[in-house]
């Protein structure tokens, strides 16, 4: 495993606002440190770097938080820096998340001066209501302004929606679909709304203030998802990311594919190999003394665990069936030790082989569609 590629994530954790459905590592200041965490960042790249050795680097991504919020500046030194301390690969992926206020939308040429070549907007509805009930900062029309600029300057453009919203019926969210995928590029991201701990939207649910689709309609609307996309040319290559042939978010299939990545930034986590050593590895979750390890040590990492054979079939199971490609056996067995039938229940896979949720080759396990609807509680049963 020692010559396996990486994929490089940074993370930016400050945000204008949090939004009330957000679980993610992120935090509102009102003066955001950008000399300090530009320097901070880095300087952990650097750290990091210096211990992996010459990787070839296959993608960047600038997440978070609201990576749209850093100085370009500072955007164009991490790439350099990358591009330096690693071999990049000549098709290298570099795709940043934007959100589309005017400040962020206005900024959107300077990172692609950086060096950004692919941008991902949070646009999550086109329609204004549905909007500020996500807390989003942003209108449809800033939305629909930020597409046209972002699709002027980058290669590469995607967006997410959230779907399955409180009172959204299905002619509602085909309609909405059907203007995005006109919207489109070449690839969308289309979450069902789910609820997660800690977050704002919890304790509004708890308290009985709005209601989500029931099973049978967030199901509809996911097989309407999908029909729609497919209709416009682009497949469902992951559970909740649709995209033409060839136009997949290579840095996202690293971690599906279970392949190693690097994480940097307050709260990133990673999977580093070392010789035949699989690590898992994790950061400082709160910014401020994230960038005090890191001034003080050159990182921020507070865990680094070598994961037994039996954790990393586990993991790879739980992203490799998230795709459409699926699990590679020998890929399974190179990676984790483990051979992919002692790893599951047995009367679990054949069971869900003859229900027609999973498809096994000699070469590739793959949940089918309807597997993927069903994907959690699969997942949840198969696994050892």
């Amino acid at each position: 495993m020692q010559n396996e590629p990486l994929a490089l994530y940074i993370h930016w954790p400050f945000c204008l606002a949090k939004c009330p459905y957000c679980d993610f590592n992120s935090h509102v200041r009102d003066t955001i440190p950008q000399a300090r965490f530009a320097k901070a960042l880095r300087a952990e790249l650097a750290h990091d770097a210096a211990r992996l050795g010459r990787r070839k680097l296959t993608s960047i991504f600038f997440g978070g938080g609201t990576p749209s919020l850093m100085a370009p500046e500072t955007v164009a030194a991490l790439i350099e820096d990358a591009r330096t301390l690693f071999d990049a690969a000549p098709e290298l992926e570099i795709t940043l998340e934007a959100n589309p206020t005017s400040v962020e939308a206005g900024r959107l040429h300077q990172f692609r001066q950086a060096g950004v070549n692919r941008v991902s907007l949070g646009i999550q509805a086109l329609d204004d209501r549905a909007l500020a009930f996500l807390g989003r900062e942003h209108s449809a029309a800033q939305a629909r302004a930020a597409l046209e600029t972002a699709r002027s300057l980058f290669p590469r453009l995607t967006f997410d929606l959230i779907y399955a919203r409180p009172e959204q019926s299905l002619a509602a969210w085909r309609e909405e679909l059907a203007t995005a995928l006109q919207l489109a590029d070449d690839h969308l991201s289309l979450y069902q709304l789910t609820i997660e701990p800690g977050t704002r939207f919890e304790a509004l649910y708890r308290k009985g203030a709005f209601t989500l689709p029931d099973d049978d309609t967030a199901a509809t609307l996911y097989e309407a998802t999908t029909d729609l996309t497919q209709a416009h040319g682009m497949a469902a290559y992951e559970v909740s990311n649709y995209a033409r042939p060839g136009s997949e978010s290579q840095h996202n299939l690293t971690y599906w594919r279970y392949a190693d990545y690097l994480g940097i930034g307050p709260g990133a986590h990673g999977r580093l190999s070392f010789g035949n050593a699989l690590v898992a590895t994790r950061r400082h979750r709160a910014p401020e003394p994230w960038a005090e390890r890191v001034e003080r040590a050159g990182t921020g990492q507070t865990q680094e665990e070598e994961l037994t054979p039996h954790d990393r079939a586990q993991e790879m199971l739980l992203m490799g069936l998230r795709v459409y490609e699926g699990i590679n056996l020998f890929r399974f067995y190179a990676r984790t030790g483990i051979r992919l039938e002692d790893a599951v229940d047995q009367s679990v896979l054949a069971q869900a082989i003859q229900e027609g949720y999973l498809n096994l080759s000699a070469q590739t396990l793959r949940a089918t569609p309807e597997g993927r609807l069903r994907l959690e509680a699969l997942l949840a049963a198969l696994v050892l």
